[in-house]
């Protein structure tokens, strides 16, 4: 299908196919790798419980019943909640040499993805945007006030983003990852990133929650709201959860 052929996403996968030939010949970019982890060092810090109670639940129900749902009450999520569900994404959970193992896998465990939060109606969490800091386990905050309409007006003007209790937003690092794969790092970068979201979307049915992956956003506008450069670091996707 010529049609299918001209499309960047075709010629980009088919220029980085892997072939017994070109692995050991093709030429790689050289790229400088970016720091292992990012922190707000000015930012406000604000601890997480580490250790909250975990809901029982039977796994395989949970992906019985698993759907994306778009409708959101107006209730908030617990401050305890909300940590199980920044565990369930990137939760540290092992040391291996120098890296920090997490509850998702990364590719050459490098973790290239970024988590931030447009956090409205968590218990005892005034409104804001914020940094997820893996290392420490604390968020840091970025700005004050509610954020989930902004990020939902930079998502293709999605209303329902905007009732949401809070939403979950991933970054890239690019070069965390590409340092190392090059060009077919991008497509390590997006396998990241959907095993965090699929951990987030069980998570949120283990706690009887509703939420909903959306990756189709206005990236620039959304780089802009996070103060992202969208070169060095970008949004790739994002999950609003009720």
């Amino acid at each position: 299908m010529p049609d299918l052929k001209k499309t960047a996403g075709y010629r980009y996968l088919h220029e980085t196919k892997f072939t017994r030939k070109n692995i050991r010949e093709k030429e790689r970019p050289v790229i400088v790798p970016a720091p292992v982890f990012k922190e707000y060092t000015e930012a406000e810090k604000i601890d997480l419980p580490v250790y909250p109670a975990k809901p029982l639940g039977d796994f395989w129900d949970l992906l019985q019943r698993r759907r994306s749902q778009r409708k959101f009450s107006d209730q908030p999520l617990s401050f305890e909640d909300l940590s199980l569900l920044l565990w369930a994404t990137q939760g540290i959970t092992a040391r291996a040499g120098s890296h920090l193992l997490r509850t998702a896998p990364s590719a050459g465990a490098l973790y290239p993805i970024e988590t931030y939060l447009a956090a409205d109606r968590i218990d005892g969490l005034p409104p804001g945007l914020f940094h997820f800091n893996v290392r420490s386990f604390q968020l840091e905050r970025l700005t004050h006030g509610a954020a989930a309409a902004k990020v939902g007006a930079a998502s293709l003007d999605q209303v329902f983003i905007g009732n949401a209790a809070v939403v979950f937003i991933w970054s890239a690092v690019l070069r965390r990852n590409m340092a190392k794969y090059g060009e077919r790092g991008m497509r390590y970068i997006c396998m990241d990133v959907g095993h965090i979201c699929q951990n987030l979307q069980l998570a949120v049915e283990a706690l009887a929650r509703r939420s909903c992956p959306v990756a189709a956003i206005y990236d620039d506008e959304l780089n802009a709201l996070l103060g992202l450069d969208g070169v060095e670091e970008s949004v790739i996707y994002l999950a609003p959860v009720g």
